[in-house]
């Protein structure tokens, strides 16, 4: 194998400088047009903080304290219409200095300096490694006392213990471009987890497949820990996020064939929530398909769900693809996909996530 194969993906393992905002510093802003400076005076006289203007360069330095950095910006960002906002540069510098040359680089807009403000927590977290999984029971349809497999779900650990949900660090970490970090950092937890937790059945593990440049060097770290941790290639399911699956087919086809090559099954998930699914099914080629809780969210009472999901269920039967009903709250629901032959199921009506995971599941008759 060549040496550049076996290096490491350095924008997954490389976290970004964080902005330094404690304490005074000045916030320079390069405004595109000269009516745009008044907007910005009057957001000025509502917060009281001092400014000094260049008109020859069409830049304002505000002197603030770091940590109203984002209040303020997104004040600003407020007053301002999205175009100034998208041409506005901005660069927060700590004391009372000018900027240097080092500094330059880091000017950017105001979207990226707002987003960096209220970053710094996700870099932390990422940084001290306070990523953790959850893990929710993935049961046989006919038998729900059953446990085929556990989804890794991803949590984060605040520094006082709490729980922080997957949407808020996702939806973040893509505004700040942090998702390669993110996503990196739940795979691996989700395998180290499921080994110091015991879990000998199927592990499904998601991915975005944006978050990847090249499977060889960003899935290596994964592989490498799935392997060391004597987990069977076969115990695991990556997981394909429809309604976030990248454009570029070829792309999205060669992390398959990665994951296929090392042995590892895929799954379809979210199929229902986007709008290419029989596409992404005859290209991809799944071994599991899992039905969105959308569309699975009251099917017995919707006519319109039931017809497409009967449709998807008759074609994964005839293809001998695996079928993963998501998002069961009721015996209705349940009763539904059972009696148009689901595989598994999984939902808050079988267990919530947890870890320890639950391994007792209930019965639920016929």
């Amino acid at each position: 194998m060549s040496q550049s194969v076996t290096k490491a993906c350095e924008k997954c393992q490389t976290l970004p400088e964080k902005l330094e905002l404690e304490g005074a510093g000045r916030l320079f802003l390069w405004l595109p047009l000269g009516h745009s400076f008044g907007k910005l005076v009057k957001v000025l006289g509502e917060s009281g903080h001092e400014y000094q203007v260049t008109p020859e360069a069409q830049c304002m330095a505000v002197r603030l304290d770091g940590a109203h950095l984002g209040n303020f910006v997104a004040d600003v960002m407020g007053a301002l219409t999205g175009e100034e906002s998208r041409a506005t540069r901005a660069l927060f510098v700590q004391g009372h200095g000018e900027p240097g040359l080092g500094d330059y680089p880091r000017v950017g807009s105001l979207t990226q300096l707002l987003t960096m403000a209220r970053a710094g927590w996700l870099v932390d977290m990422l940084a001290e490694k306070r990523i953790t999984s959850h893990y929710q029971p993935i049961v046989h349809a006919k038998d729900t006392r059953q446990v085929y497999a556990y989804e890794a779900l991803l949590r984060g650990i605040e520094r006082d213990g709490s729980l922080v949900t997957p949407w808020k660090m996702l939806s973040l970490a893509r505004d700040a471009d942090l998702l390669f970090q993110l996503d990196l950092a739940a795979r691996l937890s989700a395998v180290r987890e499921a080994a110091r937790l015991g879990i000998q059945v199927p592990l499904f593990i998601n991915f975005s497949p944006t978050a990847i440049y090249d499977p060889a060097f960003c899935l290596r770290s994964t592989v490498a820990a799935i392997s060391e941790l004597g987990i069977p290639a076969s115990n695991v399911v990556f997981e394909i996020i429809e309604s976030d699956h990248t454009p570029d087919a070829n792309h999205l086809k060669s992390l398959i064939a990665y994951y296929r090559q090392a042995g590892f099954r895929v799954a379809l998930d979210d199929l229902g929530a986007g709008y290419s699914s029989l596409n992404l099914i005859h290209q991809l080629r799944p071994d599991i398909m899992k039905l969105d809780m959308e569309l699975i969210r009251g099917i017995h009472q919707d006519a319109y769900k039931a017809s497409i999901t009967e449709k998807l269920l008759e074609l994964a039967q005839k293809l001998g693809i695996l079928t993963v009903a998501e998002g069961i709250e009721t015996p209705e629901e349940l009763r539904w996909v059972r009696q148009h032959g689901v595989d598994f199921v999984q939902g808050y009506l079988i267990a919530r996530p947890g870890s320890p995971p639950v391994t007792r599941t209930p019965s639920f008759t016929e």
